[in-house]
């Protein structure tokens, strides 16, 4: 155990060292916007939520000819569809387009985007999620972020909006131990995640990696296997957006079942990350959680002292801590609540959702997947 918990204390120390080589993105003004985007969303029976996207949309402070929006509805049952043609007709001015889902890819989120990029107008792709809301500064801070650098795609922070209960305060620390990773992996020239949710790439450039070419048969990693093919190709040319005015708000999963779903389909693409850091970092942080989990069953039956397992424990939670304190202290839009009770949960729910990432099945969208394939 001893030597698990040293092993993963040196991965967090590159992730803390590379965190802070990646600087604020904190402009005293924008630049004259210039960049144009096409911002792709795809949505599934989100009438509930969907409001919310499009009403941030509404309140973009960037110039309506210079953006369009093209939704793409997914078999919804519900009144989505209803719901963003109603806001159409309310913003006539912001160009937008509605299509319905053809089948390109086994991953809802793929189809939507190859369906939708051969006809986007503009030079530069950006996808969201529908239980998003964005910044009214986003636009203006990707293009000034573009302005000033020679760069062809970019990642951007993502993190949920945490409520009162600890569920949801859990995510919301969890999210930000991933962009604190996404963040100090990129510090260190082996960025390997991002979040599709808050993604922008140039079209040529998109066509030129042959999009979704090699992935398509997953349900999943309409992002990362994009960004890493991107990493390989040519990696000066990737950036991470580290800018509070950038970032993609995300509602928090309502129930542990959804969120477990969730967590087991983002890992279930692990297997096939392109990086090897990335794989050896997540081989890493699952031995060291399952290594806290079976030390703390050892210590129920007496095998090992509580106190060593408190020392192991600590010693972990304050590697976690710092890297957790610099995601907060550049993106971070909450105090944080329950950080000790999340630490102590975190190595039994990493560990669940780590295996069944490997040998189990996850549900999507109503429809389950394997694991496997």
């Amino acid at each position: 155990m001893i030597f698990i918990v040293i092993l993963y204390g040196l991965f967090m120390v590159q992730l803390i060292f590379g965190f802070s080589k990646i600087k604020k993105f904190a402009p005293i003004s924008f630049a004259e916007p210039k960049t144009t985007f096409t911002i792709i969303v795809p949505f599934k029976n989100e009438a509930a939520l969907l409001p919310q996207l499009l009403d941030s949309f509404s309140k973009l402070n960037y110039p309506k000819n210079l953006f369009e929006i093209i939704a793409i509805n997914d078999q919804s049952t519900d009144h989505s569809a209803e719901t963003y043609h109603h806001w159409r007709m309310a913003n006539g001015l912001i160009q937008t387009t509605l299509l319905n889902r053809v089948k390109l890819s086994k991953s809802p989120k793929k189809s939507a985007i190859l369906q939708a990029i051969p006809i986007a107008k503009y030079q530069w792709i950006i996808t969201t999620d529908a239980d998003c809301i964005v910044q009214p500064n986003w636009l203006l801070t990707f293009d000034t972020y573009i302005q000033n650098h020679e760069v062809s795609m970019v990642a951007a922070p993502v993190l949920t909006i945490p409520q009162s209960t600890f569920l949801s305060h859990f995510q919301y620390i969890d999210m930000l131990s991933l962009q604190g990773t996404t963040i100090g992996s990129f510090g260190i020239g082996e960025g390997f995640m991002c979040n599709g949710a808050n993604f922008a790439y140039t079209k040529k450039w998109f066509e030129a990696l042959n999009g979704f070419e090699g992935n398509t048969d997953l349900a999943s990693g309409d992002d990362v296997f994009l960004l890493q093919k991107a990493l390989q190709n040519k990696p000066q040319k990737v950036g991470f957006l580290n800018s509070k005015t950038a970032l993609v708000q995300t509602k928090s999963e309502k129930s542990w079942h959804n969120l477990i779903q969730q967590r087991i389909r983002w890992g279930s693409k692990s297997s096939r990350y392109a990086i090897p850091f990335s794989k050896e970092l997540a081989v890493v942080v699952l031995l060291t959680n399952f290594g806290f989990v079976c030390s703390f069953v050892g210590c129920i039956f007496g095998y090992y002292s509580w106190q060593q397992w408190l020392i192991w424990l600590l010693v972990k939670w304050s590697f976690d801590m710092v890297l957790l304190l610099q995601t907060s202290k550049a993106i971070g839009t909450k105090k944080w609540i329950f950080p000790i009770m999340s630490s102590l949960f975190y190595p039994f729910f990493c560990s669940y959702v780590g295996f069944m990432a490997v040998w189990g099945r996850f549900s999507w969208k109503g429809v389950s997947y394997s694991c496997k394939t």
